[in-house]
């Protein structure tokens, strides 16, 4: 009877988490562009990063923060290989190395407040968003990018995990 307890269980948890996915996810896709956010997919890649992180609420602020950081040294890793008098694969190596090095130990002196994976995994977003189009052209893509890492964070990370935990608690309760 455990058995067929925990299947049942498992396959609650399964369906209810592909409902929240099903349902969340999709109307930040439609809602974003009238938002002024052309960047709504990197939404799901931080709602990846805080679920990972084990959908630690507590650590949604410092994610958050991370994230920011991470955008905002996309932008300054570009100015500053946009300045560079070198080779651009040399300009590319030292900024990635210096900024890199920096936000570990950055990040490491505030980890109470920033949480480093997030900044990483934001730097690269951003550089990969906005590499592409250069340094002066990326116009309002950090904030838009930025407004995408926080409802990454809050609408589907959390707000996904509360969507699953209320409908377990009502499809649960029912069968028991």
């Amino acid at each position: 009877m455990k058995g067929k307890n925990n299947q049942r269980e498992k396959t609650l948890h399964v369906l209810t988490l592909a409902f929240g996915i099903a349902f969340m996810p999709p109307l930040w896709a439609v809602l974003a562009p009238y938002m002024g956010v052309s960047t709504g997919a990197v939404a799901l890649i931080c709602a990846g990063l805080f679920v990972t992180n084990g959908n630690r609420y507590g650590d949604a602020p410092k994610i958050c923060i991370g994230f920011l950081c991470g955008d905002l040294w996309a932008v300054a890793a570009l100015f500053i290989m946009d300045r560079l008098p070198f080779n651009p694969d040399l300009a590319l190596y030292l900024t990635l190395f210096i900024l890199g090095g920096l936000a570990v130990i950055l990040a490491s002196l505030l980890e109470r407040w920033i949480f480093l994976p997030a900044w990483l995994c934001g730097w690269a977003i951003g550089l990969t968003i906005m590499a592409p189009v250069g340094i002066f052209a990326v116009g309002s893509l950090p904030i838009q990018i930025g407004a995408a890492m926080i409802a990454g964070v809050i609408y589907v990370g959390i707000g996904v995990d509360l969507l699953q935990k209320a409908l377990i608690r009502v499809f649960g309760a029912s069968r028991h």
